[in-house]
């Protein structure tokens, strides 16, 4: 029994592989949906109760599910120190640490367990195209984060010497204007705190207009990756049937 569920583990594309990521995948959804209700005022008690029976048995599943996959691995070391390694393990720690620490006062911990919806990744091909895609991409992806802070403290920088004299309880600080920064260079733009002086509007509209650029950058880039990602499926695949029909010679 332990042997068929470690190659259900190692073989997705089985009858019993297919069913164990199902399972898993209902799960994760499950526990996602608690999550919410679990928001909701005025449950009663018994729902209350049913909803932490339901997360102990999907935090239980996934323990299992974890341990089980460090001993399907040949090298256990290098799944536990990768991406889904450190998902699998990030997904099930808050309820361990709950078991010996008081963690109600610390609402926002609940949070990790969003971090589940992370596991459906592996089970999703366009998932792991998309990967694929930012491997490609990760140089440029870098080097466009670095571009893009630099260009938000220069905007804080600018705003706060044109606004602060103006509005000294909006823009205190360039600490401060880093908000404006933010909001304006995303094109969000939420009118929370904007500029009232000429010299303010005017910069303003130049940072709006470098702004549209930097929102469109992350999407082209990853487009042409999943282009190139996806020609080289279509690649890999011509010379698998290639080189079937040559044996089959």
């Amino acid at each position: 029994m332990a042997m068929r569920i470690l190659d259900a583990i190692r073989n997705h594309d089985s009858r019993d592989g297919r069913l164990f990521d199902y399972t898993i995948i209902s799960l994760i959804l499950i526990s996602i949906v608690t999550l919410s209700i679990e928001t909701v005022p005025g449950l009663t008690k018994q729902t209350m109760l049913i909803l932490r029976l339901t997360e102990v048995f999907i935090t239980i599943v996934f323990t299992i599910e974890y341990l089980l996959r460090v001993a399907a691995s040949e090298k256990k070391s290098r799944y536990i120190f990768s991406f889904y390694g450190i998902v699998d393990f990030i997904a099930i720690l808050p309820f361990y640490l709950a078991l010996g620490f008081d963690l109600r006062g610390l609402r926002a911990f609940r949070l990790f367990r969003l971090v589940r919806l992370l596991k459906l990744n592996r089970y999703s091909h366009a998932m792991d195209k998309f990967g694929k895609a930012v491997i490609l991409v990760k140089e440029e992806v870098v080097l466009f984060l670095g571009a893009t802070a630099i260009l938000l403290f220069l905007s804080a920088t600018g705003i706060y010497y044109f606004e602060n004299t103006a509005q000294p309880e909006n823009f205190q600080s360039i600490p401060h204007s880093l908000w404006w920064a933010v909001s304006t260079l995303s094109t969000v733009g939420y009118g929370d705190v904007y500029p009232i002086t000429i010299a303010g509007k005017i910069f303003t509209f130049a940072i709006l207009m470098i702004g549209l650029g930097i929102v469109a950058v992350p999407a082209g880039l990853v487009a042409s990756a999943l282009s190139e990602v996806r020609r080289n499926e279509k690649a890999e695949a011509g010379k698998d049937i290639k080189n079937k029909d040559t044996g089959a010679v």
